[in-house]
């Protein structure tokens, strides 16, 4: 399959050299990044973040659907600080 994509001049050229160098095309190299890209994002570790809970229920009704800043200054009140 043809496809055209647009890259650096600069990189365009280093990758020409190392295929001249190498013996191979800018075909095969453009094709063994793009396998090692996918098997690097296959073998990606998948991090589960564990965030506390402290029980509750969740937002009261008077934050529901209430934008972060809203909630933020809210938190922060009672500590006396603004984080505007």
């Amino acid at each position: 399959m043809k496809t055209t994509i647009e890259v650096q001049e600069e990189l365009l050229e280093q990758v020409r050299r190392v295929a001249r160098s190498e013996g191979t095309t800018l075909r095969g190299l453009v094709e063994e990044g793009l396998q090692r890209c996918l098997e690097a994002r296959r073998n990606a570790v998948r991090r589960n973040l564990d965030f506390p809970s402290y029980g509750g229920s969740g937002l009261t009704a008077e934050f529901e659907g209430a934008p972060w800043n809203q909630i933020r200054d809210e938190v922060y009140r009672e500590r006396g600080r603004d984080c505007d």
